[in-house]
């Protein structure tokens, strides 16, 4: 017990010099909310990769790759109808990018590609002119241009090595925008903020600090997760009056949460996350199975079949520390977390130890475990 509090006392100090504690952190209200009206729209659309070195479609298993490649060279004045066409070098693929808030006509965003057939690699093809459209079947870039593969995979006769994903891709600015989304702004005069983590506190504060700021009724806090904003009474255009708004500085209130991967063995606590006084007893078992098969042979020109039958050996131990350690009232989780790091306490065991405090009602604070 001694040993655990003195290990997580000087550890705890340790960390606390290296990372002093921020109780009254504060950050920009742009940071945390989201302006009702102003967001992304995400757009689609179907193409073909040409160029590609024998790593494209086959016509058996991606037919509809034969067919958008007809279709195209009939729309550029080759006559195909009728010709077996069995090219190796294409591909059909999914692009897909992200439409930006105020997007003007001519700016460049960035693409994504997938195939959607067999091929397998998108190396050193390039993307023919791809219409993107919205969730409104309407066109709104179009996208063209050498595609960008991480991924690469290499094969012989008798192996084959592959690293990252050869079969999806990207073009940076490999799109222009065609049309724009008609939404002015500036004849807003009632404007609504979303928090992205929805808190009472938080919301409060917000309200708060922008009435603060512009000295009156400016901000009215409607549920924890949105306020609405009456730019009317402001001199200046709304799209001003905003910039001024989502620069202020606000204080975050961080719910009392813990968050356990099991997975990658990943534990991440907030702040404000606290203990109550419990004893905590943790034992390692350890588990051996050996395999040590037996050959059975029939007798010299007897009858009978070569049989193995199986031997295990099962052992099971208990390895590590058993005695209990009491934690006191005052004790914090990062604390706790500081000593067995270092008693090297694994992640697993870690997070087993919290799941189990948090069951007897030790842990105060939001339990997620993906």
């Amino acid at each position: 017990m001694s040993r655990i509090k003195c290990v997580a006392a000087a550890a705890f100090l340790a960390l606390s010099f290296i990372f002093p504690a921020a109780s009254m952190a504060e950050t920009r209200i742009r940071d945390v909310v989201d302006v009702e009206g102003v967001r992304q729209n995400d757009l689609v659309g179907y193409g073909i990769v040409v160029g590609l070195n024998g790593t494209g479609d086959s016509v058996r298993n991606s037919p509809f790759t034969e067919d958008t490649l007809s279709h195209m060279l009939e729309r550029l004045g080759v006559n195909v109808q009728g010709e077996d066409i069995r090219p190796d070098n294409v591909a059909a693929v999914l692009v897909t990018a992200t439409l930006p808030a105020f997007a003007r006509n001519g700016s460049k965003i960035d693409v994504s590609v997938a195939s959607i057939g067999d091929a397998e690699s998108l190396e050193g093809g390039t993307l023919i002119l791809t219409p993107l459209k919205a969730a409104d079947n309407q066109v709104y870039a179009v996208a063209q241009g050498s595609v960008i593969v991480s991924g690469i995979d290499v094969q012989a006769q008798g192996a084959r090595e592959t690293r990252g994903t050869p079969t999806t891709g990207a073009i940076p600015e490999g799109a222009s925008i065609e049309q724009e989304i008609d939404f002015d702004f500036n004849q807003r005069h009632n404007v609504v903020l979303a928090l992205r983590s929805p808190d009472f506190t938080t919301a409060a504060r917000i309200e708060d600090t922008i009435n603060a700021g512009f000295g009156g009724r400016v901000a009215t806090m409607r549920d924890p997760g949105t306020i609405d904003l009456d730019l009317s009474p402001l001199a200046g255009s709304p799209a001003r009056v905003l910039a001024q708004i989502e620069n202020l500085p606000v204080e975050v209130a961080s719910p009392a949460r813990i968050v356990i991967d099991e997975k990658s063995g990943t534990i991440v606590l907030g702040e404000d996350v606290t203990i109550s006084k419990v004893a905590i007893a943790q034992g390692n078992i350890s588990i051996k199975i050996t395999e040590s098969p037996v050959v059975s042979q029939p007798n010299p020109f007897a009858a009978g079949e070569t049989i193995v039958l199986p031997r295990s050996e099962i052992q099971i131990g208990q390895t590590g520390d058993n005695s209990i350690a009491l934690l006191e009232s005052n004790t914090t989780l990062s604390q706790l977390i500081a000593g067995l790091n270092a008693l090297g306490v694994t992640p697993q065991e870690m997070a087993d130890i919290i799941r189990s405090m948090s069951a007897a009602g030790a842990i105060h604070a939001e339990l997620v475990i993906r």
